[in-house]
């Protein structure tokens, strides 16, 4: 990686820019972090929760048929190198994302079903990808906290980082492309393609970790993280060991630390 680390935390004199220079809207995110709280969720009415807001958020879209469940889960909620979690803010759900670790071992991730033509072959030759998914906020709150995707998709570069994945993937709907072209320098892979169960085609965005972590630390300083904050959000528990309940991001202690 292009950023030094010691013990777990990046370097300030490498990677933080100078306070004075750090953008207000860098500012207001990290403040609405100081109020976020993280759960990786595997079971129980905190799961449950994210896939009725999965629903709300996608069927009030558009880009979702009606269902009398009302939830939006698949086959890829259940597998090994899945990851769900819920962003809450005082203790309410308002944003969720999954991810999942490509990698050769565990090939498993909706952006195979779509694009496998062109990441099989890249894993087969070792690479591996973090593959965020179903990002949805609550409808009713988007226009109070515009900062969420943000936030939520922290996850990502986290999740990039403590893999040391070759590249974050994105499987988006033309609309959101320049978004992630300007945030984290993801670069079209092929041609649009349809993608149910949505009803609207997507497009493959592929962000390379090692080109462009340094720049995005620098740009964006509410990305950066802690190893212990990584460990609690991806580490697998051992046998016995209940995951964290509750994560709390520590980019914070960067700022402090400037």
């Amino acid at each position: 990686m292009s950023v030094a680390v010691t013990e777990g935390l990046v370097r300030v004199d490498d990677a933080y820019p100078d306070p004075k220079r750090i953008s207000s809207f860098s500012r207001n995110i990290s403040d609405l972090l100081e109020h976020i709280e993280y759960r990786r969720c595997e079971s129980g009415e905190d799961l449950e929760a994210i896939y009725r807001l999965r629903y709300k958020a996608y069927h009030l879209n558009g880009f979702l048929r009606e269902s009398r469940e009302q939830k939006m889960t698949d086959d890829f909620d259940d597998t090994s190198n899945s990851y769900k979690f819920g962003v809450f803010i005082d203790d309410n759900l308002v944003c969720t994302v999954r991810i999942h670790h490509l990698s050769p071992q565990e090939p498993y991730g909706p952006a195979m079903t779509t694009f496998g033509d062109v990441l099989k072959p890249r894993l087969e030759r070792g690479e591996s990808f973090i593959n965020p998914t179903l990002l949805a906020a609550d409808p009713e709150l988007v226009a109070s906290y515009k900062a969420l995707p943000y936030v939520t998709l922290r996850l990502g570069l986290l999740a990039s980082v403590h893999f040391d994945a070759t590249a974050c993937i994105g499987v988006i709907r033309e609309e959101h492309t320049a978004f992630y072209r300007r945030i984290f320098g993801a670069v079209q892979v092929g041609e649009p393609r349809p993608y149910p169960p949505f009803t609207v085609p997507v497009m493959l965005y592929d962000a390379n970790v090692a080109a462009n972590r340094n720049w995005i630390l620098r740009r964006f300083p509410f990305f950066h993280s802690t190893a212990a904050e990584r460990r609690m959000l991806f580490a697998k528990p051992r046998k016995g060991e209940l995951a964290p309940l509750t994560i709390l991001p520590t980019a914070k202690y960067f700022h402090d630390a400037a």
